[in-house]
Formats: C-alpha cells, structure tokens, sequence
C-alpha cells in the first residue's frame, strides 16, 4: 500500500485517526441509479457482468468518476462465491437470487465446498486492474454474510420471514452450526483472495440478520462471523461490519471483531457510538429515501448525521442502506460535496 492511499481520509477514518474531511462513499453506489451503468450493462445477466473483468472495472469506476466518493466498492454480488463452487443459483430481475434446489439437510450442506482462488480468478484480474487505476483512492472489497448466505440457500431465495431458516437454527442446532461453519470458511478465503489482490478494506454485509434476536445471535451467529474477523486480522486491513434492522445488535457487530461497524437509518450514530461502544469507527447512516425528498432536507440531515458521527472515534458517511435504483445521480453528487465542506477541518 502507497503512503498516498494509506493516509486517505477513508482509512484513516477506518482506523480511527484524525481526517481532513469526513469521508464518503455510499452501498451500492455502482449499479441501477447510474445511467452510464445501464448503457454499459446492457442486456448482460447480473451474475455474468460479475464474472467479467472489464465490466467489474468500469462499472466500479463509474461512480468514482462521477461523484469523488473516497471510496469504490467492488461490483459484484454476495452470491459470487456460491455460484463460484457449483451452486445453482441465479438472480431474477426484480426478485433476487433464487436457488434452484434449497439446502435444507445434511448430503445438501456437503456440496457447500471451500472455494480457491482459481474459482474466482476474474476477481483478482478485476481487483488487480482497479487498485491500478484508483490509485489513492481505497478499494473496498465485500462478502455476504454467513446468516445471509445461509438464509438465501435454505429458503431458497429472499425471504421476509426466515421461517426455514429459522426452523433449521433453533430446531436443528448442529445442522445450522455445519451449514454455518461451511459457509464461514467460503466468506472467509473470498475476503482474503481480494485483499490478496489489492483491497484495501473490506465489508461483510448480513443483510438479513436484523432478523434475529440478540440472545439468538450471541448463539447462532456470532461465532461463525467471529470467525471471519478473526481470520482477516494479520492481513492488517480495515474491516467493516454491516447489516440492516440491527439496532438491537450493535454491541454484537462490534464485539464480532470489526474496526469499523456500519448503522442504517434507524438508530442516531451518538446512540449508536453509546451502543457499540469505545474502539470502533461508525459508518453512516442517511435513510437512502432521503435522496427523493428536496435538496433541502438532504442537507439538513446530512448535518445531523455529521454532528452525530462527531461522536464517535472516527466516521464515515454513508446511507443506511444501499442507493435506490431511481436515485437522482445529481443528488448524490450534491451530497457528496455537501459532506466534504461541511466537514472540512
């Protein structure tokens, strides 16, 4: 790593060092909202542009270039790896990924194979060619989640409820731990292979684990996302943690062991630095419906949100979940240099 891209207002925020500025990026910042996304993009199916070198590329810059966020994030989807070791799985347009046979026994959880580097190899040709391109800029490589992943396999595709999922966690511990266990190393050496090629920080997005009850995820959960952080920290990057409806979690996200640990919309980040507690950064957290409303709502609770994440140890901004795919690209970039002013020190 450069002198120039270590000392970035995003790492230094990861680490908890004094910035410049507040540093920005936002969750699904390359994708739907963009129309130079849309051209390039095409016809091309979600899960082949993730296997494509150069669509991971430009698709990756694209937002760079248009908002000077200070940080990419890298195009792909948390069901790479699965679909990477065999699964047969796809994402519909409009629904999500959808698994053609869900896991739900024990011969099922055994195709749940680790995954090398040669599987994923035009990851690290993608990360390879963007960490050249970026130069200063950090490129966050990202995982799902083990509870996520796993929700998606055993129901077999998005779910509100997680009944099966459930099911399996409280009714069939040790076959939950297995499938778990499984689904830890694959997320584990995915991280690893992108940090191996040039990512300078990484995001372990659980989506769906706000789902779940704290006490059930101090049993069911933590260990194995323990496990992941655990397995990154002689890599000596910045680890974020991310999921969404986890106000009731934060102390949890943060003792699993990430540096940085990400809030949605629901809990203000001086609440959520007081949760969480001393050693950690906070990331975000602006509700993404907040882009439709007049640019002077935005900037009024962009404010809030800075004067909040001044609470915590370090902070960057970002919403509390991805951009919405009708998202004005205009008021994305208003916002990011609304963030870069207002907190310029």
């Amino acid at each position: 790593m450069t002198p120039e891209l270590a000392d970035s207002p995003f790492l230094r925020a990861c680490r908890r060092l004094p910035v410049s500025r507040t540093p920005v990026w936002f969750m699904r910042q390359a994708g739907r909202s963009l129309p130079e996304y849309r051209a390039v993009r095409g016809e091309v199916p979600m899960l082949t542009a993730c296997a494509t070198p150069e669509l991971i590329v430009e698709i990756t810059m694209q937002p760079v270039r248009r908002y000077g966020v200070d940080a990419a994030i890298f195009f792909s989807d948390i069901v790479v790896p699965l679909k990477a070791i065999g699964i047969d799985l796809d994402i519909k347009p409009g629904v999500g990924p959808v698994v053609a046979e869900p896991i739900r026994d024990a011969a099922a959880i055994e195709t749940l194979r680790p995954i090398e580097p040669g599987d994923v190899s035009y990851v690290t040709e993608a990360v390879r060619a963007l960490t050249g391109e970026l130069g200063p800029t950090p490129l966050i490589g990202f995982a799902g989640a083990p509870f996520t992943l796993a929700s998606y396999l055993i129901e077999g595709g998005p779910s509100k409820n997680h009944d099966h999922t459930k099911a399996m966690m409280y009714g069939e511990p040790r076959l939950w731990h297995a499938m778990m266990e499984r689904l830890t190393g694959i997320t584990l050496e995915f991280l690893r292979i992108q940090i191996a090629a040039g990512a300078s920080a990484v995001q372990l997005f659980d989506s769906w684990v706000g789902a779940v009850a704290p006490e059930d995820y101090r049993e069911f959960v933590l260990p194995h996302t323990s496990r992941i952080f655990a397995g990154l920290a002689d890599l000596d990057v910045p680890r974020i943690h991310f999921g969404v409806g986890t106000g009731e979690l934060l102390a949890l996200l943060g003792e699993a062991g990430a540096d940085v640990v990400g809030v949605d919309w629901r809990v203000p980040l001086d609440e959520a630095a007081r949760r969480v507690g001393p050693g950690k950064a906070l990331q975000g957290n602006l509700d993404p419906a907040t882009l439709f409303a007049p640019w002077e709502v935005v900037e009024r609770r962009a404010a809030d949100i800075l004067a909040r994440g001044a609470k915590a140890e370090g902070h960057i901004f970002n919403l509390g979940h991805g951009v919405p795919p009708s998202t004005d690209p205009d008021q994305l970039a208003r916002l990011t240099d609304f963030v870069h002013r207002a907190s310029a020190r």
